[in-house]
Formats: structure tokens, C-alpha cells, sequence
């Protein structure tokens, strides 16, 4: 009977684990299968915009240059591609309807759910000048969608079913090795304590298979709950002393991590701030300006640097004290930075006296008012300066520079035109605003 008992047990078992693979596999395939889509899609996308930077700039010069071949060529070659269902161009005309342009798959129809991209075509004759000469939109092939999909997921369920029907080989395998086959040792063993007491015993309620190793199992745990009562009783008192404690110290450990995790960041700002005006310090903007000098130059966007210095400022020093001097930086800093809040302006001091200001997307005009309003704001904080040659208060003498990307290699380069105006507005009075011009 045990032994037929232990057959029943490792069939039934097997049987469950097989169907657990299997409901495993299914779900398992489903929500892989999700995301399998999502990923797909998204390559797709990518795929799509892929083509469309590689042959927007082609496209645009063609139709500037009235090369209607070309754009065929262009469009027959994007077509030929699979994640592409369609292919439309417009090409926009001065006083003359658009003009449009369609390679199609065979087969293909237009379905709202999958990705589409829709681009101007611009086109630049020369530096500073854009013209939009038509409209590029490409379409995702939906049947290569579908084949790259079902190949994903069959794949998936394959490799799920694989892995279950190997974990219930395995599984079948360690328990007739590590359970049956030692099952009667350990209810000998058990028999064989001295016996102790517990409150409950261990009842196998609705079996309908008796006298298998389930019930000399049960038969030594009920022994060794006699024997292990005061133990175990013991024990749990030590498990929820060490709980407590456990959870003290985890609260503790939470507490003191988002204490360093803010001293942390207040240390992070303070290294970016400069710790006397709180503007941005020298490191921060030695960051900032070789982004926003590639960014400028990748998207042909304008940006200008703005230099500040304070007039006399040693002088200041001499007679009213450093304190007084400290005091005077603090309050042009706020007044500098008050003047540029758009996002992406940076204001920081690079030197004793000397502030720098960085506008992106604003040209040397615009920078010049921007300028004028810096110069402005400081003259109005009234911070009187007798020692002063240029007014009988504190000013600022500011320099104007736009990046000029057809001269300016570096950002040294354009810093240096910035200080040249710089030097010509101090040349020529003070508290004034110059630009410069011409070549560096």
C-alpha cells in the first residue's frame, strides 16, 4: 500500500507540475508577448525615424533644386524597405498647388494604430536661412509588424515550454531522491525522541490515501511536537524580541539615510553655487557652456554671452571695506539673476567682480537689451561708490558677444570676442554696454 501510495503521490505530482508548466507557459506568453509588442513597436518607430533623418536632407536638397528624379530614387529606396508601408511626399510651391508623391506596398492599408511620422522638409541655402520645400510622412508596414510579433512569441512559448516541462523533470526527480526515499528515516528518527508536549497536533484531514509516508510524517511530527513545545515557545518570544529591534534598527537605518541623502544634495548644490551671491560658480558654468555651445552649434540655434564687470570695484573695496564689499557682490548677484529667469539662462561668477551670462536661443540683439537691463538693475540698487570715476554709485561695464559658428571653433574663441567688448565698454567710460563685431 505505501508503496502504491508513494506511486499515486509522485504521479499526481507530476501531473500538476506539468499543468502548472503549462498554465506557466501560457500566461507567461501573454504578458512577454505584450511586451514583445511594445518593443517591436517601438523598434519599428525607431526604424521609421531612422529613415526619415536619413533622407529628409536628401529629399529637401532634391526639391530645392527642382531634381524631381532624385526624389523618386529616394522615395523608391525607402519604399523597398519592410518596416515601411508607405511612403508620401509634398513638395510645397510658390503660387502652385502642392504636389504629392506616394510609394505604396502592395497589400498595404492604412491602420490608425501603428506608428506614422510626419515631417517638414526644410531646406537651408546658406547660413542663417531656412525654407520648408514639403512635408515628408512615412507609414509602418503592419504585415512586417505581425511577422516579427508572431516570430517573437513563438519563440517565447517555446522557450517557456521548454524551461517548465524541464522544471518538472527536475522536480519529479528531487523528490523521489530527496524526499521518499528518506521520508521513513526521519519517522523513525522522530519515534525515537524522548517525548514532550504541545498544544495542538498535526491532523491530515480529508485523505482519502492511508498508511503512506504522509502519515508516518504526520505520526513524527506530532512526537516531536511533544518534545519541541517549550522550545519552539521560547523561541518565538527571542523571533519577536529580534523583531522589534529589527524594526527599530530599520527605522533607525531609514532616518539617518535620508538625513545623508539631504546633506547629499545641499552638498551638490553648494559645489554648483557660488557659496558669497548664490549665483552658479565657475565649475557649474564651465559645464554648462560646452553643452550649450555643441547644442548651438548641432541645431544651428543662436546664443550669446553676456560679461560683467563692476566698476572700480577695487577701489570700492579700499573705502568702504570688504565687508561693505561682500555685501555689494551679493546684492549684484541677486540683481543679475532677477534679470534672467528663463529656463536654460545661467548667471554665474567666474571672478572677484566679474559675472557671466548665458543665453541660449537669444541673438547678440536681443542679448544687447538683455544686457541694458543687467546694467540697469545694478545701477538702480543705488549702492553708493564715491570712489567711482564713472558715477556716484556702483555700475557695471558688460560686454556682448553671439556665437558666430563660421569663426567661433571653440568656445574660448567666443568667450574672447564676450571680453573684447568687455574691454572696449570699459575703454569708453564705463557702465556701459558694448558688442562686439566683426571677425575674432
Amino acid at each position: 500500500a505505501t508503496s502504491g501510495g508513494r506511486s499515486r503521490i509522485g504521479v499526481r505530482l507530476l501531473l500538476v507540475t506539468v499543468m502548472a508548466g503549462l498554465v506557466f507557459s501560457v500566461l507567461s506568453t501573454m504578458v512577454r508577448g505584450a511586451f514583445a509588442y511594445m518593443n517591436e513597436r517601438d523598434a519599428l518607430v525607431d526604424e521609421l525615424t531612422q529613415v526619415q533623418d536619413i533622407i529628409q536632407p536628401a529629399l529637401a536638397k532634391a526639391i530645392w533644386e527642382l531634381d524631381r528624379a532624385s526624389v523618386k530614387v529616394h522615395m523608391d529606396s525607402a519604399a523597398r524597405l519592410p518596416a515601411l508601408g508607405e511612403v508620401v511626399v509634398t513638395i510645397l510651391m510658390a503660387d502652385t498647388e502642392p504636389e504629392r508623391h506616394t510609394r505604396t506596398r502592395p497589400g498595404w492599408s492604412l491602420d490608425a494604430s501603428l506608428p506614422a511620422l510626419r515631417q517638414p522638409l526644410v531646406y537651408s541655402p546658406y547660413a542663417e536661412a531656412t525654407e520648408v520645400v514639403g512635408e515628408l510622412a512615412i507609414f509602418a508596414n503592419g504585415r512586417e509588424l505581425q511577422r516579427r510579433l508572431y516570430r517573437e512569441i513563438a519563440i517565447i512559448f517555446a522557450t517557456q515550454l521548454l524551461q517548465s516541462l524541464l522544471l518538472a523533470g527536475f522536480v519529479m526527480w528531487m523528490f523521489n531522491r530527496s524526499v521518499t526515499r528518506y521520508v521513513r528515516d526521519v519517522a523513525a528518527h522522530l519515534d525515537a525522541l524522548s517525548p514532550e508536549t504541545l498544544s495542538r497536533k498535526l491532523l491530515l484531514r480529508n485523505k482519502t490515501i492511508q498508511n503512506d509516508e504522509l502519515d508516518q510524517l504526520a505520526g513524527g511530527v506530532n512526537e516531536l511536537q511533544r518534545r519541541l513545545g517549550g522550545h519552539l515557545a521560547q523561541q518565538a518570544q527571542y523571533e519577536g524580541e529580534l523583531s522589534r529591534h529589527r524594526d527599530n534598527l530599520a527605522e533607525l537605518v531609514g532616518e539617518r539615510t535620508r538625513e545623508l541623502e539631504a546633506a547629499n544634495s545641499k552638498l551638490d548644490e553648494l559645489s554648483r553655487s557660488d557659496a558669497l551671491t548664490g549665483v552658479s560658480n565657475r565649475r557649474h558654468f564651465d559645464e554648462c557652456k560646452e553643452v550649450e555651445f555643441r547644442r548651438a552649434q548641432r541645431t544651428q540655434q543662436p546664443l550669446s554671452l553676456v560679461i560683467c564687470d563692476i566698476d572700480y570695484f577695487k577701489r570700492f573695496n579700499d573705502t568702504y571695506g570688504h565687508v561693505a564689499g561682500d555685501d555689494c557682490l551679493r546684492r549684484v548677484g541677486v540683481a543679475l539673476a532677477d534679470c534672467c529667469r528663463r529656463a536654460g539662462d545661467v548667471v554665474a561668477r567666474v571672478g572677484g567682480e566679474e559675472f557671466v551670462v548665458l543665453l541660449p536661443g537669444l541673438s547678440v540683439t536681443e542679448a544687447a537689451r538683455c544686457a541694458e537691463r543687467l546694467r540697469v538693475a545694478v545701477l538702480a540698487l543705488d549702492i553708493a561708490h564715491s570712489a567711482s570715476d564713472a558715477a556716484p554709485s556702483v555700475t557695471i561695464s558688460v560686454g556682448v558677444a553671439g556665437l558666430d559658428a563660421a569663426h567661433m571653433d571653440s568656445f574660448d574663441a567666443f568667450y574672447h570676442c564676450a571680453d573684447q567688448a568687455l574691454y572696449r565698454a570699459k575703454a569708453g567710460g564705463r557702465n556701459r554696454v558694448e558688442c562686439w563685431e566683426g571677425a575674432p
